[in-house]
């Protein structure tokens, strides 16, 4: 395995200095900010992932202010009282990208939102207090319990709303496979086993989010080089 100076080095040498990849890195939001987001918008944000999936996001992006319409804000409390007539009547409304098969996942995560914050006292809460040591288990519990959160859709979902998470980027997986790290399918539960042995490694010798080192680790491989000289 490499240590985490040699990538960081690697991808400092591809976009021409420190201070220029500084600038490309982002962070998660902290603790405390994480845990002020309101559960509305979490569900909005999930909702906007699925549809994305599949679609050019700037499609679905254009049509946003419909959606919002359309689902009353992403308002949980409306929306936990919509029948699943309801749901099948706006799923035809011109106003949104009209797809019944995602349409009807709102309803399956708004339960899921509004549950989980039963428990937890936000959904945010629970989101903020799961460990970074194992992310694999919380794309695994969005899996499960939500509608079509698995693969990099949840992952996504959660690095928009500031949650730290690494995502499996097509940079990411190929330098996974040319080190060896993985042999096998990328979502396979070995694989992100690994992956995830991989981050924590990382993050012991960095002190870094996972958000930040899994940028770098793109920046450093893959065809994407903005250096000075170009």
């Amino acid at each position: 395995m490499e240590k985490f100076i040699d990538i960081q080095d690697r991808a400092i040498q591809r976009k021409g200095s420190q201070q220029m990849l500084n600038s490309l890195l982002s962070k998660p939001l902290s603790s405390k900010d994480l845990i002020a987001l309101s559960d509305d918008i979490w569900l909005e944000e999930f909702t906007r992932k699925i549809f994305q999936s599949g679609f050019y996001w700037s499609v679905i992006n254009n049509k946003w202010p419909g959606f919002r319409e359309v689902f009353w804000d992403f308002n949980i409390t409306k929306l936990l009282m919509m029948s699943p007539e309801m749901y099948e009547q706006r799923a035809s409304d011109e106003r949104i990208v009209r797809n019944y098969n995602k349409v009807k996942t709102i309803a399956v995560n708004t339960m899921m939102i509004h549950s989980t914050a039963q428990e937890h006292g936000s959904f945010s809460q629970f989101i903020n207090d799961w460990s970074s040591e194992d992310i694999i288990g919380l794309w695994a519990w969005l899996k499960k319990h939500g509608a079509r959160l698995g693969g990099n859709t949840g992952a996504y979902s959660l690095r928009v709303m500031g949650k730290d998470t690494f995502v499996l980027s097509r940079d990411a997986e190929s330098y996974f496979r040319s080190h060896k790290i993985i042999d096998g399918g990328l979502q396979t539960k070995k694989s992100l086993t690994a992956i995830q042995a991989f981050f924590n490694e990382m993050q012991q010798q960095s002190g870094l989010s996972l958000q930040e080192i899994s940028q770098t680790l793109s920046y450093s491989v893959g065809d994407n080089t903005v250096g000075f000289s170009q």
